[in-house]
């Protein structure tokens, strides 16, 4: 599915200080002028995201969301300061225009983007991709991955953005962290995922600078093609193991289609024009020089601990009413699927 983005008036709880953001804009930016008009996207779960329209240009803006906020989530600075690192290189991103860090504008910390006109797919399948598209966009997704960790951290400014070392351990403690603030009711496969994922890291480490949240859904694709234009959603980027984007983007594969999480396992990729998990894998690692990809079972299972703190964060805020989407409520669901499936492929299933 490539439908057009889903735009909407400001949900109650999202709606901006227009005049206040337009004088800003129009102050700090040659291209932004009047009439403006300001709708929020509907799809993401995390940071309200919003259209911004004027008669010759469309700019892009992320806001932390109201209320209280979970430790060192929400980081809009940080989504910034990724992305302005990161133009000029084989990574694709939106070019990032504007930083306010003052709360007084609009009630929060925001950056605002170009918008890049392309499209977003949201079905894993790509049933309404042409046949012959679908290796192709899954390929472009693996390449795309490589380029962003080919990228050595300190040749653009970010060997502070992460600690170098120890990822997966503090991986493990923040969403632990993360997802105890947010219970809200018991998920045993979390607490047994909590003891296993300790005993199971790897013994070596290694640093790149990782999305934290890459997959299909959070890339702009071309209109009319299979290359990717720009990454999207970097709130959980720092300096971590490149293992833990791979996984985290080949979990469609261990997903069922439909429900709330829709995967590709038990189709037929072959005959749906779709690539393996195990020859996604091997464009990735042939994109990116490595022979060998260890610790599979675990950076999975992470992947899934760490879906399920995030979509448990979402939940509670949805609950508090402070939840970016409409449909956030659903996701007390994915927690425990998320979970449950992190456990059984844990014990290797």
């Amino acid at each position: 599915m490539s439908a057009e983005p889903v735009l909407i008036e400001p949900l109650p709880q999202h709606r901006l200080d227009e005049r206040a953001l337009f004088h800003r804009m129009a102050a700090e930016l040659d291209d932004f002028s009047e009439p403006a008009t300001v709708r929020q996207f509907q799809g993401g779960q995390s940071n309200p995201t919003y259209l911004i329209e004027t008669p010759s240009r469309r700019f892009v803006l992320r806001k932390k969301p109201p209320g209280k906020l979970l430790p060192s989530a929400h980081m809009v600075e940080r989504e910034f300061r990724v992305m302005r690192a990161l133009e000029g290189t084989a990574a694709p991103v939106p070019r990032v225009r504007l930083l306010c860090e003052d709360e007084a504008v609009i009630g929060s910390a925001f950056y605002v983007m170009d918008h890049v006109d392309g499209r977003v797919l949201s079905d894993t399948a790509l049933k309404d991709e042409p046949k012959a598209d679908r290796r192709p966009i899954y390929e472009n997704l693996a390449r795309t991955l490589a380029a962003l960790h080919r990228v050595d951290p300190a040749s653009v400014g970010l060997s502070d953005f992460g600690k170098p070392e120890n990822y997966v351990g503090r991986q493990i403690e923040r969403w632990t962290r993360q997802y105890l603030a947010a219970k809200t009711e018991e998920i045993p496969a979390m607490d047994a995922l909590m003891a296993w994922l300790p005993d199971h890291a790897p013994t070596t480490d290694e640093t790149t600078i990782v999305h934290g949240d890459f997959r299909l859904g959070n890339m702009i694709y071309q209109r009319d093609g299979t290359g990717i234009l720009a990454i999207l959603d970097w709130e959980l980027s720092t300096l971590g193991h490149p293992l833990s984007d791979l996984a985290y983007a080949a979990l469609p594969w261990r997903l069922p289609p439909g429900g709330s999480m829709p995967g590709l396992m038990g189709l037929d990729c072959a005959a749906e024009g779709l690539p393996t998990e195990q020859e996604f894998l091997e464009t990735y690692a042939k994109a990116v020089g490595r022979s060998d990809i260890p610790d599979w079972t675990f950076f999975l299972a992470l992947s899934l601990f760490r879906l399920a703190g995030i979509a448990q964060g979402v939940y509670a805020r949805a609950l508090a009413g402070n939840a970016a989407d409409r449909g956030a409520g659903r996701m007390g669901e994915v927690a425990k699927g998320a979970a449950m499936l992190g456990w059984h492929i844990a014990n290797g299933g």
